[in-house]
């Protein structure tokens, strides 16, 4: 089943709603953070790949949660000093979320990706096509350069 985030709305760093749609011709990398969290090293690489892929379309989404092991209870104003000055953060980072039990989105949409159901810990990946539909999910475990996940980027990128 493809599951089409067009017209999810989410909610940027400055309270903006925004539907995913209007990302289209982009392809997404959805990510729920933690600042102090096992993974959030994670940082360092995801900033790697939007240095390396943003000019040919891929757009980072980073959605700060603390729904995992209270990893993520600091402001958004925090967070995004945290980002910026530890791992030199330039990609999107939006409004906190919750990404299970009761979410928000674009979790809520999210969940339904195969593997159904929520997310599982701090740094799971959704990849999203151009076209707005999800192309796959990726556990926390899956690194940002992770040979799947970059084929995957770079086919999405090139469709």
């Amino acid at each position: 089943m493809l599951i089409d985030v067009q017209n999810t709305t989410v909610m940027s760093a400055e309270g903006k709603a925004i539907k995913l749609g209007q990302y289209s011709e982009n392809v997404l990398l959805v990510v729920n953070v933690a600042s102090y969290c096992g993974n959030t090293a994670q940082y360092e690489d995801l900033q790697k790949l939007h240095t390396k892929y943003s000019k040919k379309g891929l757009k980072i989404l980073a959605f700060p949660c603390n729904d995992f092991g209270n990893q993520e209870p600091d402001s958004l104003a925090i967070i995004k000093n945290f980002c910026s000055t530890k791992f030199g953060v330039e990609f999107e980072i939006m409004q906190k979320v919750h990404a299970k039990g009761e979410t928000t989105e674009p979790y809520t949409t999210l969940n339904k990706v195969e593997p159904k159901g929520d997310v599982e810990w701090n740094f799971e990946k959704f990849l999203i096509g151009k076209d707005s539909n999800v192309i796959a999910r990726f556990k926390p475990s899956v690194q940002p350069f992770d040979d799947n996940l970059i084929a995957a980027i770079e086919v999405a990128l090139d469709s």
